[in-house]
């Protein structure tokens, strides 16, 4: 692929924009934003570019547009579909945020606190901690992924299933476009409909249309009761049954049902340090049920001892143990959020963040560990994630002693099986990390034309010179 040259003179006035310190032309001092969290995806850039205000960002994207320059925004570096790296062979600057992580305001009586995009998430849930409020978002990532990427790709995590994802808990965003303007949308209403919702085209965009430099999120009151349990089941099927169980006794204090394989538990009790399985013997599958309530302690205990008496009398749970203290319930969660990481020792994973209707998770597993079984004897399946919204993070890891790079090379043919079985059941291939580069042609391939063409004509009339991370999420050339 050929390089587009990019002039020293033009490097020299974006790096006058943020001042010397600010930004990096070094090998060592670019290496760490030119790969993917999983080694996918590696690119170039003759320049890294830290701005501290709206000010700079802005008169970056006034120059970008002036020289034809492609920008590339980072957050955290944590997306797992290539979506923050740049592209090979090109001369991408990066536009990191790091430097822009203030918490602006927190507003504990309209229930909103206001961030910079780079604001790291967990500095955002412990300052609205700080307030006695509640900012619920939750990754494994939480210590060093930022506000902006986490609207950028409308990230879930572990609590969807009570407060939604990140589309659900922002009320206004301030956003740099492709030209340099600046769009103060920082709207701390929950009911404004005065035209189109701007808010909602750049969540979800994967930074294609614009750079988030600013957030409105809701808050929400500290729940007074916390219960974690963690449950073996028989089946998929038993999970499925006992959430349904769980949804009718606990309601909306139900915050969390993860389904976690025995595999999983295995491989995390293996190679997580610190982790140790609840439970005296193995079980084929297992759920996390996490129980918030805003009255009292006595109240989600009551709730979860009444969930789990009705699931032994019917059958359904196998075994059970309720953390007994705060320190039990973060090591119950540590396992779960570990368990993707846990893989990496056990050789090369090919990773699939899917989500079905919930009611046709077990028909889906099964089919879907059929068919991968059937394409590569040996492969052994990491099937879990949040039950109760459908998402399921269907991950293979390669047969024992198989070559590696031989088992990656078959990532696409794997995606393929395990994506149209989603499609199959009406599902999604991207339930929470986004398109980025992974997903972009498999998703004009799967998606209606028009769908398609629509999405090219929102790119086209923010960002007409594609500049703003091009080569992500969707092209504008209809050939690719």
């Amino acid at each position: 692929m050929s390089s587009p040259s990019i002039s020293t003179e033009h490097l020299d006035r974006f790096a006058a924009i943020v001042g010397g310190r600010h930004a990096l032309r070094s090998e060592a001092d670019l290496a760490p934003h030119l790969v993917e969290n999983r080694g996918l995806y590696h690119g170039s850039s003759p320049l890294l570019l830290k701005p501290g205000s709206v000010e700079e960002v802005s008169a970056i994207m006034k120059l970008a547009t002036e020289t034809g320059t492609a920008i590339v925004p980072q957050t955290g570096n944590t997306g797992l579909v290539g979506g923050q790296t740049p592209r090979e062979g090109k001369c991408d600057i990066i536009l990191s945020l790091e430097r822009m992580n203030r918490i602006r305001d927190v507003d504990p009586v309209a229930n909103v606190l206001v961030a910079d995009g780079g604001a790291i998430l967990a500095e955002v849930q412990k300052a609205a901690e700080a307030h006695g409020r509640l900012f619920p978002l939750s990754l494994g990532s939480e210590g060093s992924c930022r506000i902006g990427g986490n609207l950028s790709t409308n990230a879930g995590g572990t609590a969807v299933l009570a407060y939604g994802n990140m589309r659900q808990l922002c009320l206004g965003l301030e956003v740099v476009l492709p030209t340099g303007e600046i769009w103060d949308g920082l709207r701390r209403l929950k009911k404004d409909n005065t035209g189109y919702d701007l808010r909602d085209l750049f969540i979800g965009a994967e930074g294609t249309l614009g750079i988030i430099t600013g957030a409105v999120l809701k808050l929400f009151p500290q729940p007074l009761g916390h219960q974690v349990a963690f449950a073996g089941v028989n089946s998929v099927e038993d999970a499925l049954a006992l959430f349904n169980l769980a949804s009718s006794l606990c309601g909306a204090s139900l915050t969390g049902f993860e389904l976690m394989p025995r595999f999983g538990v295995e491989i995390t009790t293996r190679h997580i340090e610190g982790v140790r399985d609840p439970l005296n013997a193995a079980y084929p599958w297992y759920v996390l049920i996490d129980i918030s309530t805003s009255d009292s302690a006595e109240t989600a205990e009551r709730m979860m001892n009444g969930l789990l008496e009705q699931g032994f009398g019917a059958g359904l749970v196998l075994d059970a143990a309720i953390a007994a203290s705060v320190a039990q319930q973060k090591a119950i969660w540590h396992m779960r959020e570990s368990m993707s990481d846990a893989q990496k020792p056990e050789g090369g994973s090919i990773k699939h963040d899917v989500s079905v209707p919930v009611s046709k998770i077990p028909h889906f597993m099964a089919e879907a560990e059929a068919a991968v079984m059937k394409a590569m004897p040996g492969a052994r399946i990491c099937a879990f994630g949040h039950m109760g919204d459908g998402n399921i993070h269907y991950n293979i890891s390669q047969p024992v002693g198989a070559d590696k790079a031989a088992f990656i090379a078959r990532w696409r043919e794997m995606n393929h099986i395990v994506h149209g079985l989603v499609l199959a059941h009406g599902g999604s291939i991207s339930a929470e990390h986004g398109i980025g580069q992974l997903k972009r042609d498999e998703l004009a391939a799967i998606r209606p034309a028009i769908e398609i063409e629509l999405m090219r004509r929102i790119k086209r009339a923010f960002d007409p010179a594609d500049i703003m991370n091009p080569g992500k999420v969707v092209s504008l050339d209809p050939r690719g």
